[in-house]
């Protein structure tokens, strides 16, 4: 089973998710604070970390960002009630999730699977789950295989996370074909799982910045104001 990760530094809160999780098989470690999560993760990659965003030493916050810099490691955070621009700063730096406090221990179980199922490998699951093997995806300069987890843009690699990368697919399966904010939530997101549009937008504009760190003139995703979004054609 994969082995998650939890930062926090309410020790009520660490024992209580890791005992909930270790009951579902997951392996865990726990972490106080960023600064030593940091480290820890170095020697022992998780495959999946749970953050707290106020914690002592490193918040949350600069935890992700440095993640980021290295990893498209699926991170879902637990945030307060009034949080809210921390949601959405914490969206932009690519948080797949959010779990707002105090939570059921049944929400973060069933919210930690539906991560995980949206970023293993499909070669990786248990074959009840797999289905039809999932084919790699071509439109012109850009390659992606979802079962790798994978894409380029004119040979080399994009790093996405999850969520950004299940956007991309919906939007590049049909390329001129407008995608609605709802529609790409669908694709992005399980039915339990709430955003708002300005989650989607944030999720486009880290797309576009990425794609045009390997290429300057990246212009492929469109905005429709007032409709959505579309992957132009070639």
């Amino acid at each position: 089973m994969p082995t998650i990760a939890l930062v926090d530094d309410d020790r009520n809160i660490l024992t209580s998710v890791s005992i909930a999780l270790e009951a579902e098989g997951y392996r865990i470690l726990t972490f106080t604070d960023g600064a030593s999560a940091i480290e820890g993760f170095k020697s022992s990659p998780p495959d999946l970390a749970i953050l707290d965003i106020k914690m002592p030493r490193m918040d949350g916050m600069e935890l992700l960002r440095r993640i980021r810099q290295k990893s498209d490691l699926p991170v879902i955070f637990l945030t307060s009630k009034d949080e809210e621009i921390d949601e959405l700063f914490g969206l932009k730096m690519g948080a797949d999730d959010f779990i707002r406090k105090p939570f059921s221990q049944r929400l973060l179980v069933e919210r930690v699977k539906a991560v995980l199922r949206r970023f293993i490998p499909k070669d990786q699951l248990p074959q009840k789950e797999t289905g039809e093997a999932a084919k790699v995806l071509e439109r012109g300069l850009l390659k992606m295989d979802p079962e790798r987890h994978t894409c380029t843009w004119k040979g080399d690699p994009v790093t996405l996370t999850v969520t950004e990368f299940l956007i991309l697919q919906a939007l590049a399966q049909r390329p001129g074909v407008v995608k609605s904010r709802n529609a790409l939530m669908d694709a992005a997101y399980d039915d339990q799982v709430y955003v708002d549009d300005r989650t989607i937008d944030s999720h486009i504009k880290r797309l576009r910045k990425k794609f045009k760190a390997v290429d300057d003139d990246f212009e492929m995703i469109e905005t429709l104001y007032g409709v959505g979004y579309r992957f132009k054609e070639a």
